[in-house]
């Protein structure tokens, strides 16, 4: 045998050991207390739920053959979510895009092309002539009162779709 003496647990030694794996242990359960507290009470952030209404677009008016399509999106889940692209297939050529409109001053406005929109979580996104709204190419012989059917197709949500009246500008509130 070596002068070295044996290894032997004494109340300190095992007192120590004991503390130093039940700290993280402690710390990961009242961790993991708190989180399903937060869950259990909503504020983890349920998925989004998306509902499209208010859906209407203009009659086109003269010559002009692109219009504007217009949705009111209400987000009534705990999470925001995106609008990426819309379409239709009763569209002239399938080609709609998202346009935002600024007023620059002196009475005039500017229209850029935006990718996405976000429709926020418990909120809503309405779309007007003087925000958001989806340049349509119309086919011709839409009629007011006719429906065409669109589909938003959102990040998180996947495609919904609706129909929307054809109004003349000026009617309901356009």
């Amino acid at each position: 045998m070596t002068d070295q003496a044996l290894w032997r647990p004494t109340r300190r030694r095992l007192t120590d050991t004991l503390l130093a794996a039940f700290a993280p242990v402690a710390v990961c359960g009242l961790a993991l207390g708190g989180l399903s507290m937060w869950t259990a009470y909503g504020n983890a952030g349920g998925p989004a739920r998306i509902a499209v209404g208010e859906s209407r677009v203009l009659l086109p008016y003269g010559d002009n053959r692109d219009t504007a399509a217009f949705f009111r999106i209400t987000n009534s889940g705990g999470s925001a979510d995106r609008l990426l692209k819309v379409t239709s297939a009763e569209a002239a050529d399938g080609a709609l895009t998202l346009s935002r409109h600024r007023m620059t001053g002196a009475g005039s406005a500017s229209a850029r092309t935006v990718s996405s929109a976000t429709v926020p979580a418990g909120d809503s996104l309405a779309m007007s002539p003087t925000s958001l709204d989806v340049i349509v190419p119309a086919k011709a012989g839409w009629q007011s009162g006719d429906l065409v059917e669109f589909t938003l197709h959102f990040e998180h949500s996947g495609a919904v779709k609706t129909l929307a009246v054809v109004v003349r500008a000026g009617q309901d509130g356009t």
